[in-house]
């Protein structure tokens, strides 16, 4: 039997596994940080509804029937096995799926799915009390998560909410259209957007901009950015952003030694393609490494990936949103709706 080490338990590690682990010629370990898989994009609405939590998580022990679990840190990787501290694990291929972190507490690593429950639990009740909360940041996940609490507390009317953004629209890489929808969807229920200034500090319930600006707050969300999780990776298998060199196939490459891995792949949003970081990228990176390393494994050629433009739904709470594919837009009702379907499907896949 060949081995097969999958480091991380995301969109694209938790997939891998499960598709992969039915193939009786594969030993498969799965290590992660967490012992848990969780649709990441419902923890918006976890936050203003706790009890969201247990339709988005669920343990990897719960789903995987056949595959070993090792809830440890990678410290280190070789061509050859993974290392943590209490284990070396010999491969014969790998697939790193290590993903990138966000701010707490969008994403966290190193919980198990009790302390993490816990921690949203914390935040949401810190929510509860808050009359002003500043969002920095006015990207999906800052746009989502305003939606989300105007839509809980649209009866208390009690929340003062501000984003600050550091572009001039919200949303800047998506269509114009969606930002548009968006803002006007946002100022209706009377949250103020400052545009064109940057958050330079943001603590003691105060919060500092680029233009003198300050602005109090009993609450602060930084909903900026993403780091990705190579601090175990070779140097040389890393861009200048620390994401993995990878090529059509996603096989990873040492692009300072010239030096090509056939049997190392990488998927999700620690690989360097240039596309936006989406659940749904990840997961269609995911098919295309398992199409990949069975044609590998028959000496057959590989098919390349090519990233494209992928369909967005956007939610602004539970019935309303945006939808976007290339120059479609459609907002309202469905879009709200979709996106429900859209993480009820995603978790039917792991019960």
């Amino acid at each position: 039997m060949k081995n097969i080490v999958i480091i991380g338990g995301g969109f694209a590690g938790a997939y891998i596994t499960k598709k992969l682990e039915k193939n009786k010629d594969f030993n498969i370990t799965l290590i992660d940080t967490k012992n848990y898989y969780e649709f990441t994009p419902g923890i918006l609405r976890t936050l203003v509804y706790p009890k969201h939590a247990k339709k988005i998580q669920i343990l990897h022990t719960n789903y995987l029937k056949k595959s070993r679990v090792l809830v440890e840190h990678v410290r280190k990787i070789t061509d050859k096995e993974a290392i943590t501290n209490n284990h070396k694990v010999k491969f014969d291929y790998l697939i790193i799926c290590s993903g990138s972190s966000y701010n707490a507490p969008f994403k966290e690593k190193d919980l198990i799915n009790l302390t993490r429950t816990k921690h949203i639990r914390d935040y949401h009740e810190e929510l509860e009390k808050a009359k002003r909360i500043v969002i920095i940041g006015g990207g999906i996940v800052g746009t989502e998560l305003t939606g989300e609490v105007i839509d809980f507390y649209k009866k208390e009317k009690s929340k003062e909410i501000t984003i600050i953004h550091k572009h001039d629209k919200l949303m800047e890489r998506n269509n114009k259209k969606t930002a548009k929808y968006t803002e006007k969807f946002l100022k209706k229920h009377n949250v103020n957007i400052i545009y064109n200034e940057k958050a330079l500090s943001y603590k003691n319930n105060l919060v500092k901009t680029d233009k003198n600006r300050e602005i109090k707050a009993d609450l602060i969300f930084l909903c900026t950015g993403i780091t990705p999780n190579s601090e175990f990776i070779p140097k040389n298998w890393l861009n200048n952003t620390n994401q993995v060199n990878v090529n059509e196939f996603f096989q990873v490459s040492d692009n300072k030694n010239n030096k090509q891995y056939k049997n190392i792949f990488a998927a999700g949003d620690i690989t360097s393609i240039k596309e936006e970081k989406l659940a749904q990228n990840a997961e269609i990176h995911a098919k295309h490494v398992i199409k990949n390393l069975k044609l590998l494994e028959n000496n057959q050629e590989l098919k390349p990936y090519r990233p494209d433009k992928r369909i967005m739904v956007i939610s602004l709470g539970k019935f309303n949103g945006v939808f976007e594919y290339k120059n479609l837009v459609i907002t309202g009702l469905f879009p709200g709706l979709l996106k429900s379907l859209i993480e009820w499907k995603t978790m039917i896949r792991y019960k």
